[in-house]
């Protein structure tokens, strides 16, 4: 009987466990690649609400550096408090970004873009082990001061509890320019994962602003909204974009 007990115990534990691992959210990206020996940070901070506790990111990061044209390195994470958890780190993504096509027409303000995202995925969150991969296909549009990027792809994380997580992911970046020098921008995001491992699937869209204070800096402010039990419901974060020439 008490072997029993012991044993319903643990199974309501690693349940619990299970229910409270966070899943990161996929967040699509643009095809904008830095030019070479530019670094690019992009941080974004703030309280985002999950289905489970609250959530204080500190930062969600993507640190983006030019090595040759059309072609840059790019790292993705983010570390956050979570309410009763404490701080918690996300896995870390390792990705080159290479453009492949673009038909980019001055005077007609007119084009096509195409590229690839790809690279492995470290373990950082809790109790993660082994190495993943993430990948995507990137098609962009551009018409006048209108930019839009379809993701698609998925990834393969390392362990949690011995399992893996999987999903095909999907996404639309769309950012439009308010003035003609870019000066302002409006910014959304609509994206979703379907898990191939039995996770509760993701869907989420944001909407923002986006202020480039000089060609160094950009500051923005981004309202998170999610629609499926993956995700987080919702969310506030502030961005400090500086970018820095490094050769």
């Amino acid at each position: 009987m008490r072997t029993a007990v012991l044993l319903l115990l643990a199974a309501a534990t690693a349940h619990a466990e299970e229910a409270h691992h966070h899943q990161p959210r996929f967040e699509p990206t643009d095809l904008e690649l830095e030019d070479p020996g530019v670094l690019d940070l992009d941080f974004q901070l703030g309280p985002t609400k999950s289905q489970g506790p609250w959530r204080l990111v500190v930062p969600d990061f993507e640190i983006d550096l030019g090595i040759l044209p059309n072609f840059e390195l790019d790292v993705d994470g983010a570390w956050a408090f979570e309410d009763g958890t404490g701080s918690v780190p996300d896995n870390l993504w390792i990705s080159v970004k290479l453009g492949l096509l673009d038909t980019h027409d001055e005077d007609k303000h007119d084009a096509w873009a195409l590229g690839v995202q790809v690279g492995p995925k470290l373990p950082g969150a809790p109790d993660t082990s082994g190495v993943g991969v993430e990948g995507l296909l990137l098609v962009g549009r551009y018409v006048d001061r209108t930019h839009v990027v379809l993701n698609l792809g998925g990834f393969w994380d390392p362990a949690v509890a011995g399992q893996r997580p999987a999903a095909l992911e999907a996404g639309l970046d769309v950012d439009i320019d308010l003035d003609a020098d870019g000066t302002f921008s409006l910014s959304a995001e609509l994206a979703g994962a379907a898990y191939l491992s039995g996770d509760p699937a993701q869907g989420a869209a944001t909407a923002g602003v986006t202020w480039a204070v000089n060609e160094s800096l950009d500051l923005s402010l981004v309202v998170l909204v999610g629609f499926l039990d993956g995700s987080d419901q919702f969310g506030l974060l502030f961005g400090v974009s500086p970018k820095l020439k490094l050769w």
